[in-house]
């Protein structure tokens, strides 16, 4: 088992919401590239792909065109973390920014 991955234990089957990153390998727009997310980002990226009916590399590489599209882009780590809490805020209607 690689340091950081979950485990079951006193922290729950998800382990350490603190757990270290970890790097994995993927494949966006033809070329592979590595990303560091903790543990619970690569949980939550899991489940958004399996509720969208999408590879995990297929919904990577959807978040990375709309990164590219801001005035300043941030790293593909960031913008995947950033999209993922998006993902999993509420809709309010009335609050806007």
């Amino acid at each position: 088992m690689n340091k950081g991955d979950p485990v079951d234990g006193p922290d729950g089957p998800m382990g350490s919401p603190f757990a270290p990153p970890i790097k994995r390998s993927v494949t966006i727009a033809g070329h592979q590239t590595a990303i560091s997310l903790e543990p619970i980002f690569w949980d939550a990226l899991r489940l958004a792909a399996q509720r969208t009916q999408l590879p995990i590399n297929a919904l990577i590489a959807q978040i990375d065109v709309m990164r590219m599209a801001a005035a300043d882009p941030p790293n593909l780590a960031s913008a995947i973390r950033c999209w993922l809490f998006a993902a999993a805020r509420p809709i309010d209607n009335n609050h806007s920014q």
